[in-house]
């Protein structure tokens, strides 16, 4: 920003209707860096000279006189593109990097109290490759705005109740025998979506399945004593069976909540809405909201035989959450198939009259597919969690050996978790989040680019090359003159604009497009620029420099998506 900064008081002597911040808003960096670093399009300019934007840019070109911070600026078309001076570039990053280490690239801070709401499974079925996505996304979001200071609590909702859940009880009921995980040695989770799939292969043979599923649900709001104990006993199998997952894969919470605790407490939220004019009955006896006007579909409250659906407990959750940490922003990080919920939810929960509506937002991300198709968690067609985690390592596991194979067995299997991990996170958060991708486990993990083990792989390499020097110190930056050298400077320079790039749109792809290009322009550095055996010590020591550089910010940038690097691959 800095850099904008001088570009558009630069501009603003010569233009005066133009104002810096409109400047500021207005440059665009050049796809081609030949083309310069920061690019201004003379088409905001041309109604009020009266000019040709190209004529312009040449003008322009030619008037301006450069501060030591620019080195040019050139027409180029309609564009005026300026060239940072490559000498005070490098001195100001590397200078920086070094002074604030892990801060490099820190934001301006917000300091806002944030809730962020992600994984929400059900305990009918064990966590599958679309709650991967969900909880890489909600994990490294939030990581992204704990880097803007600001106060973030990770909240997780166990869907617990529901005619879902009591489909799974009634398969286990029928046919069962009393078996436990135990017996069958199986995860609980995993036990638990046993059932949940025999109860819909059975369904399709015998109709009353449909009907006892839908007496136990009303059983279980009555609080039937063995319906409760029954579903509380398989509950607590599937929940146990998380936790074992998010400790594998990363994923942590503040807080957890239980639909089970909620869903009846929207009574006084139901009868105020009743009474506002906000809910109304329909001919069946059902209470709804009355949307259209609002130019939404109309949404189901309360079934015509009493039993609540789930918008209840979300709405009695927005206000358990704010009297919980009194947020001034919560994300609900939920697939694109809720789009049309969350605007019900938030404008009913508006029209009743809290705030809170307005300080929630649905983070929706597309939908992980398979090579086949879409994932179906009733027909057992899905990528279980836990079977690709171990998929993922056992793969990596042998590209491992093929480089050392006198690696410990313990060592083994700590790498090859956290490669598996970062290619899972990485291919999860490198599609832009509202976007479907298709998600093919053995491409995730290439070493060849684009990849979390790219990635890790370029961080093991740059640990490798500073183990076997003397850490650099008081190295002469101005030495780094080479074409490849001024490529990586630059785009450590650029790791601020990828992190602000995230944050408005929410989406760490940006972030994921940023750190592949930061990994290429290394490794091709690397390739072609010799760094411990160079022409001279102090040339020595300008490279180190920059090999620790680009360390420091590849890991920052890592642990902002979750990912643990490792200094030996």
């Amino acid at each position: 920003m800095h850099f904008k900064t001088i570009i558009a008081k630069l501009l603003s002597k010569e233009v005066s209707s133009l104002k810096e911040k409109q400047i500021i808003k207005a440059l665009e960096i050049p796809p081609d860096s030949k083309l310069g670093d920061y690019a201004f399009p003379c088409f905001l300019l041309a109604k009020e000279l009266k000019k040709n934007p190209n004529e312009i840019a040449k003008n322009l070109s030619q008037k301006l006189k450069m501060p030591k911070e620019l080195s040019k600026a050139e027409a180029a078309g309609p564009y005026l593109n300026f060239f940072v001076n490559s000498t005070f570039l490098t001195q100001k990053i590397l200078t920086e990097i070094f002074e604030k280490k892990e801060n490099f690239g820190k934001p301006k801070p917000e300091n806002k109290k944030i809730v962020v709401e992600y994984s929400q499974p059900n305990p009918n079925k064990p966590l599958h490759l679309g709650h991967l996505r969900n909880d890489s996304i909600g994990m490294a979001f939030s990581n992204l705005l704990e880097f803007y200071e600001n106060k973030v609590a990770r909240v997780n909702i166990i869907n617990d109740r529901g005619i879902h859940i009591c489909q799974g009880l009634v398969a286990y009921k029928k046919f069962g025998k009393n078996s436990t995980p135990e017996k069958e040695k199986l995860k609980g989770d995993k036990f638990a979506g046993k059932y949940y799939v025999l109860f819909h292969e059975k369904a399709k043979k015998d109709e009353t399945l449909e009907k006892e599923a839908q007496k136990m649900l009303l059983d279980w709001e009555r609080k039937d004593k063995n319906v409760r104990a029954l579903w509380k006993k398989s509950r607590d199998w599937a929940l146990e069976g998380f936790k074992e997952t998010y400790k594998t894969f990363g994923s942590e919470f503040d807080k957890i909540y239980f639909e089970s605790d909620l869903y009846d407490k929207a009574k006084p939220l139901i009868k105020k809405g009743l009474k506002t004019g906000v809910f109304v009955k329909d001919d069946k006896n059902r209470i709804i909201a009355d949307l259209e006007k609002y130019k939404i579909p109309n949404k189901i409250i309360l079934r015509s035989d009493g039993s609540s659906i789930y918008i209840n407990q979300d709405m009695v959750l927005m206000l358990k959450k704010f009297k919980d940490y009194k947020f001034d922003e919560s994300y609900y990080v939920v697939a694109s198939e809720q789009d049309l919920y969350f605007k019900q939810l938030f404008k009913i929960m508006d029209l009743l009259g809290y705030s809170e509506a307005k300080k929630s937002h649905h983070l929706s991300y597309g939908l992980v597919l398979l090579p086949e198709g879409k994932l179906k968690s009733r027909e057992g067609n899905t990528i279980d969690a836990d079977d690709l985690i171990k998929q993922l390592k056992n793969s990596a596991q042998k590209e491992i050996i093929k480089r050392f194979p006198n690696v410990k067995k313990d060592e083994l299997e700590k790498r090859a978790l956290k490669i598996a991990l970062a290619a899972i996170k990485f291919s999860m958060l490198k599609i832009d989040s509202k976007k479907n991708f298709t998600f093919v486990p053995q491409q995730s993990l290439s070493f060849e680019g684009d990849s979390g083990p790219y990635l890790m792989y370029s961080y093991a390499r740059a640990k490798g090359i500073l183990r076997k020097a003397s850490n650099p110190e008081n190295a002469d930056f101005s030495l780094l003159k080479e074409k490849k050298e001024l490529e990586v400077i630059k785009k450590l320079w650029h790791f601020k604009d990828a992190v602000q790039k995230s944050r408005s749109s929410n989406s760490m792809h940006h972030l994921c497009i940023y750190l592949n290009e930061l990994a290429t322009s290394f490794n091709s550095f690397y390739q072609d620029i010799p760094v411990l055996n160079a022409e001279n010590k102090e040339t020595v020591k300008a490279r180190l420099s920059l090999v620790k550089a680009f360390s420091i910010v590849l890991k920052k940038a890592l642990k902002l998506l979750n990912v643990e690097p490792l200094e030996q691959m």
